[in-house]
């Protein structure tokens, strides 16, 4: 089962977190929020398994911290 663990602004900043969480080996969807006529509206939500939640919290904290 995927868990939301953050959701991103915007595609860049997803793109960013997603990379990030795939380098230390976490397996990353990202689903666009808020979707009207093909425009995303509310940013993007970061999937993860939800064995991996914990894990990519503590590397996405890090990595929001820098």
């Amino acid at each position: 089962m995927w868990t939301v663990i953050y959701i991103a602004a915007n595609q860049k900043l997803a793109q960013r977190l997603k990379e990030v969480l795939t380098q230390e080996g976490v397996l990353v969807k990202l689903r666009p929020v808020g979707t009207s006529q093909g425009e995303t509206l509310g940013g993007y939500e970061i999937l993860v398994p939800e064995s991996e939640a914990e894990e990519a919290h503590e590397i996405l904290s890090s990595a929001l911290a820098r």
